[in-house]
């Protein structure tokens, strides 16, 4: 066949494709299996050990069992937002990768949503073990449960772990290393948390500890300047690094080995 392919008359891989490459890369590992089983089985644990503690007659809701499950969803899902970067650099399959999508960008964009994915999915994984747990707890418990959940603390729930999935992805980014972005990840935020116990930087931790500026979010009692306090604690750990790391990925060397 003589005919030539014209540069730029290639069409482009759809967005889609590439989000789902990027969600087949997480959940194809054995790294990221491990860290779902992981997830998964926290979310469990923490249930059960919500049924079970307590006195006999305290009543344990719905709501519980769903801030319980969300717990370890806060801490071990965002870390796989930090290798769905990190994996490109680390195992060094960056130049196959942005061999077939230059554009880096798009690959980028392409891991935060599938990293999104992920978590919204830990959310739903949450929400269903968390109405079993509420059941369970009736059934052994005798006691008289309340079902009710808000839209606003559901709501709050999903947006609040999307945002700490996005944090482990622009770390993940700015790192370019999966132990360094996961070190980072679970100990500057710990670390910083710890100083703003202390009274000569507690007006500063209200504004920049993530830990606290998320949890009115997810309790869903978001009022006057929680959600100043939120958007300043965002642009410090999420866009700034977000900005920085993409930028890095965009301008960084490709190494094939």
């Amino acid at each position: 066949m003589s005919e030539r392919l014209e540069a730029g008359t290639a069409s482009a891989i759809p967005f889609g494709r590439l989000v789902a490459l990027e969600l087949r890369k997480l959940t194809d590992t054995r790294a990221g299996r491990v860290l779902i089983l992981v997830a998964i089985g926290l979310v469990v644990a923490v249930g059960l050990i919500g049924v079970f503690s307590g006195k006999p007659s305290q009543d344990k809701n719905l709501r519980d069992f769903l801030a319980l499950g969300s717990l370890p969803l806060q801490l071990m899902l965002p870390l796989l937002g930090v290798l769905a970067v990190t994996a490109e650099w680390s195992q060094r399959t960056g130049l196959v990768t942005f061999t077939l999508e230059p554009r880096r960008s798009r690959i980028a964009f392409a891991k935060w949503v599938a990293a999104l994915a992920l978590g919204a999915a830990g959310v739903v994984i949450a929400l269903v073990v968390a109405f079993g747990f509420t059941g369970l707890t009736d059934a052994l418990r005798s006691s008289n449960p309340s079902w009710h959940l808000s839209w606003q603390v559901v709501l709050g729930t999903v947006v609040g772990q999307l945002l700490y999935m996005s944090i482990g992805v622009a770390f993940g980014m700015l790192i370019q290393n999966t132990p360094g972005a996961i070190v980072a990840f679970l100990i500057l935020p710990t670390l910083w948390s710890i100083l703003g116990s202390f009274s000569w930087s507690e007006n500063i931790a209200q504004w920049a500890d993530t830990n606290r500026t998320l949890s009115p979010l997810y309790n869903a009692t978001m009022h006057g300047d929680d959600w100043a306090k939120l958007v300043v604690s965002l642009l410090i750990w999420l866009a700034l690094p977000m900005i920085a790391g993409i930028w890095r990925m965009t301008h960084s060397e490709v190494k094939s080995a």
